[in-house]
């Protein structure tokens, strides 16, 4: 009896301890504030390396070497991080600042790039991939459909901000500008600054006209352009 005693005591030490390392990790895939990051090296995680699974929290930033790939797992959702990406977590979204985002959710995870941000249509299971590389956001829908929603400076030069959004459906693509925020450059020549004046054609117009008048003062120095008869 007290050799069963003390195996029962140990088996019950060995299960609760098993519970205490396992149970707060599930928990921690179950809430929208937090997911588990699973990585095998070549992945940094707030300027550090990684460990191969590590729980992460709004504003940490995951960043993958190239050739190496990271795992996010959040509940409802699951992302693959590609090689040479630099991503920052924040709960139902996640900011991509450089490279590409592989995104299954069947909680509307969203992904925003500076004024960009793709949402989701539905609570339905949605996939997708973004990719942000040399100032080009490109969003690709595999399963059902996405919205691309434009703030800042685009959205506020529209009357109805939804009506600047674009769908992307389901097995199509769209490429948009990164920096969709930033202010209209004035088309060359037309700026009220004074532009016009300073373009390489205004110059070549000015040094002709000048050359005409030289030309016509030299030819006629005997003969007035408007002579004057008493």
């Amino acid at each position: 009896m007290e050799k069963a005693g003390i195996s029962l005591f140990q088996w019950r030490s060995l299960v609760c301890g098993m519970m205490v390392v396992v149970w707060p990790a599930s928990l921690v895939a179950q809430t929208t504030d937090r997911a588990l990051l699973h990585s095998e090296g070549g992945v940094w995680l707030n300027g550090t390396p990684a460990p191969d699974t590590s729980a992460i929290f709004p504003d940490n930033l995951i960043q993958t070497q190239k050739g190496h790939v990271a795992k996010i797992d959040a509940e409802g959702s699951a992302v693959t991080v590609q090689p040479e990406t630099i991503v920052q977590f924040e709960g139902d979204e996640l900011v991509l600042d450089h490279g590409g985002l592989q995104v299954n959710t069947a909680r509307q995870m969203k992904v925003r790039v500076n004024c960009i941000r793709v949402i989701p249509m539905s609570a339905d299971w949605t996939q997708y991939d973004v990719t942000d590389v040399d100032g080009k956001v490109k969003v690709e829908a595999h399963k059902n459909d996405v919205r691309i929603h434009y703030a800042g400076t685009m959205a506020q030069r529209s009357k109805q901000t939804a009506s600047s959004d674009v769908i992307v459906r389901e097995g199509q693509e769209a490429t948009r500008d990164e920096h969709c925020g930033a202010a209209t450059k004035p088309d060359a020549g037309l700026s009220a600054d004074g532009a016009i004046l300073n373009s390489p054609w205004a110059w070549r117009i000015g040094l002709a006209a000048a050359g005409v008048l030289a030309c016509i003062g030299l030819c006629h120095e005997d003969d007035p352009i408007s002579p004057w008869k008493p």
